[in-house]
């Protein structure tokens, strides 16, 4: 295969023009994710009395496979089919997310999964990504509109949230709150518009916090704040993952020699940055967080020089998603923030999470490439999104 800056073949093209170093450091965090999926997989598959195996590890690697075809063919794509793939993979997203609310297979009192037979989905993980790149075409248009803005992003963003809150995940909810104000920020909407919005935020937040004490599916919710809040008693989970850092000290434990992540629920997703912790010690878990801040502002950079405010925008928007779902993914493991059920992106197993982490970066690298200026032309996309660099 040439890949010669001479070649003009596609994957040529492609090598020469994305970010190597941000590709690096995901192929990075996926290589970790997979050998954390064979130190946790005998605890996900077996218990403290029970001989586990290497199920959940073989999935994995086979949820790997398809999510760097998935992330190295999203990367592929030119700004305007970014776009149109977004608005596909919303639209998708939506509907999945209503069907699992209402006839997904339930746990935990909430019903997030599609059941496919070979795995299970999640519908609601795609929903991120695509509202980062709509919502950047929206704000990025230049032909002016009806209506403001950032209006149409909330009127956007609302039936995402009415999902969310019917199955019910607070934690997706959070997320994209967050992410639609980041996009506000980097839009350079008016600073007391966003205090407006902050304080609304905060408002609805408290109001749901007294109404969800009273909604008996939502009751689990002010009790893992009251934990939380509680330093005499923390919770399960955050309790068992704080002496996972204990026992694993600066260097862990070695591979395979964790014992309390056959106590740890979920250690193979939700806690898997324990899991790091134990076996590894402080030296992996200080690695995976660096692989994320270089990450993250590798992408950030990127993204302020992109040539037109969608790519700007967009590419942003999917950083900054990218970096608080990890955050708060480590904060609940560290017991920083109250127990949340969040996968750690390219670690933690679940072919949705990887899947949808391998479209969100796709995405990002799309539109980060280096693209000559010659030849670049802008063709219509749709009435309401306007046009977006071709």
């Amino acid at each position: 295969m040439n890949l010669s800056r001479a070649s003009s073949s596609e994957i040529s093209d492609w090598w020469w023009t994305v970010d190597r170093l941000a590709l690096g450091a995901m192929l990075a965090l996926l290589a970790i994710g997979l050998m954390l999926a064979v130190a946790a997989s005998p605890a996900a598959s077996g218990g403290p009395l029970t001989e586990g195996n290497f199920h959940y590890a073989v999935r994995q690697v086979g949820f790997a496979a398809l999510a760097m075809f998935i992330l190295c063919s999203a990367s592929m794509l030119t700004p305007a089919q970014v776009v149109r793939a977004a608005l596909l993979l919303f639209a998708l997203a939506l509907i999945g997310s209503a069907v699992a609310a209402f006839a997904g297979t339930q746990t935990l009192g909430a019903r997030r999964w599609l059941d496919l037979g070979i795995m299970t989905l999640q519908p609601s993980e795609f929903l991120k990504p695509a509202f980062a790149v709509l919502a950047a075409a929206i704000l990025a248009e230049r032909a002016p509109t009806r209506l403001s803005k950032p209006v149409i992003t909330f009127m956007l963003l609302l039936p995402a949230l009415a999902v969310l809150l019917m199955q019910p995940d607070i934690g997706q909810s959070f997320l994209l709150i967050a992410l639609w104000a980041a996009l506000l920020f980097f839009a350079g909407v008016a600073l007391n518009w966003l205090f407006a919005i902050g304080g609304g935020i905060a408002a609805t937040g408290l109001l749901a916090f007294l109404a969800f004490q009273i909604i008996p599916r939502f009751q689990y919710i002010p009790r893992r704040i009251a934990q939380f809040l509680d330093p005499d008693k923390p919770g399960y989970q955050a309790g068992l993952s704080l002496k996972a850092f204990a026992h694993g000290g600066l260097t862990g434990v070695g591979p395979g020699a964790g014992t309390i992540k056959y106590r740890l629920p979920d250690a193979h997703s939700d806690f898997i940055f324990s899991v790091a912790g134990e076996e590894f010690g402080l030296a992996l878990c200080a690695l995976i967080a660096v692989l994320f801040c270089v990450l993250t502002i590798r992408l950030l950079l990127r993204s302020a020089g992109a040539r037109e405010p969608f790519a700007q925008l967009a590419g942003a928007g999917l950083a900054v998603v990218f970096a608080v779902q990890a955050l708060v993914h480590m904060d609940v493991a560290l017991g920083l923030l109250p127990a949340k059920g969040m996968t750690l992106p390219f670690i933690s197993y679940g072919g949705s999470s990887l899947f949808a982490v391998a479209l969100t970066m796709g995405f990002a690298l799309a539109l980060t490439r280096r693209r000559p200026q010659i030849g670049t032309h802008e063709e219509p996309l749709f009435s309401f999104l306007g046009r977006a660099q071709a």
